[in-house]
């Protein structure tokens, strides 16, 4: 057998035990399917992921396994903003999926989805990272951020359903496809879904600071980075800037590039996320960009996103 399918099959075997179905119902007498998606296990004690938009459509909620048994599975928590949510089931015996860094990922590097589309249980589709720190607009008309582009053949029904390396650790939640384009689906990265699984099985909700702006994940070419004397290798390309956000009032613009906050290296947008917690919220921070190639030093004042 050759190695790249050797390397996705060794792959699939770490984690397919791991991915469920998921089902919805608007009654409990669950005879009439609201909606499908996918999850997949990510603790010892039943806790799995999937996303916000799989359980928006019905309150009762059936998990189905590798194995074909079937849990009921009860709403921890979800954060639309992410398109995350938590379930918890009472299932035992299955090993859950390892959870890798999203980090580490690099454009053109070899990614996996599984999940159940169109009902098509434990379907696997590979490709590769078109692109990372993206933002896009979900459903319900928020941006979310820090996405991961990828080629992988997605479907309706993939929503949910970990994406994987070449080792079997999950770096992504498979959530969204362009309808009318090829090759063009996300996936939330795998290290902004900890911070929200975090907050959700505390909580039961997310709160975090809020700046107003889209964004893309560049590398800064090696003479940018000397004659700013940056440490960063990458940085936030800025899209987008909405209207009456606080990054409209900082002065922050289109073609900025955000390299810093609050005097730490800024790479990705995850770790741009990881700054933008609750205490942030009405306190003045302090933004480094580029401007025309030259650093430019703003202050901001996030805001609570409502």
């Amino acid at each position: 057998m050759d190695a790249y399918s050797s390397t996705i099959i060794d792959a699939i075997a770490k984690v397919k035990t791991a991915v469920v179905k998921i089902e919805t119902y608007k009654q409990p007498d669950k005879r009439t399917v609201a909606g499908t998606g996918s999850g997949f296990l990510f603790s010892s004690d039943g806790y799995l992921f999937t996303n916000s938009h799989v359980v928006d459509s019905g309150p009762h909620i059936q998990v189905m396994l590798y194995d074909g048994s079937q849990y009921p599975a009860y709403l921890i928590g979800q954060d639309a903003e992410t398109d995350l949510a938590i379930l918890k089931i009472s299932a035992l015996e299955f090993k859950p999926a390892v959870l890798g860094d999203s980090g580490d990922l690099q454009i053109g590097q070899l990614v996996i989805a599984i999940g159940n589309p169109l009902g098509f249980q434990h379907t696997v589709t590979a490709g590769v990272v078109s692109a990372l720190g993206r933002s896009l607009q979900s459903k319900s008309g928020r941006m979310m951020d820090g996405m991961i582009q990828i080629d992988a053949a997605l479907n309706p029904g993939n929503s949910g359903g970990p994406l994987i390396n070449s080792d079997g650790e999950v770096v992504g939640i498979n959530t969204a496809i362009i309808r009318g384009a090829q090759g063009l689906c996300f996936a939330i990265s795998i290290n902004t879904a900890k911070e929200v699984a975090d907050q959700l099985i505390r909580f039961g909700k997310v709160k975090r600071a809020w700046l107003g702006f889209s964004m893309q994940q560049i590398d800064l070419v090696p003479k940018l980075r000397a004659i700013n004397e940056l440490s960063n290798k990458t940085a936030l390309f800025i899209t987008d800037v909405a209207e009456g956000s606080p990054a409209e009032k900082a002065g922050i613009l289109s073609g900025d590039i955000l390299v810093a906050f609050n005097n730490d290296a800024i790479q990705t947008a995850d770790h741009l996320y990881k700054q933008l917690t609750e205490d942030k919220i009405g306190q003045r921070q302090h933004l480094v960009i580029l401007r025309r190639f030259a650093k430019t030093e703003l202050d901001i004042t996030p805001a609570q996103r409502n």
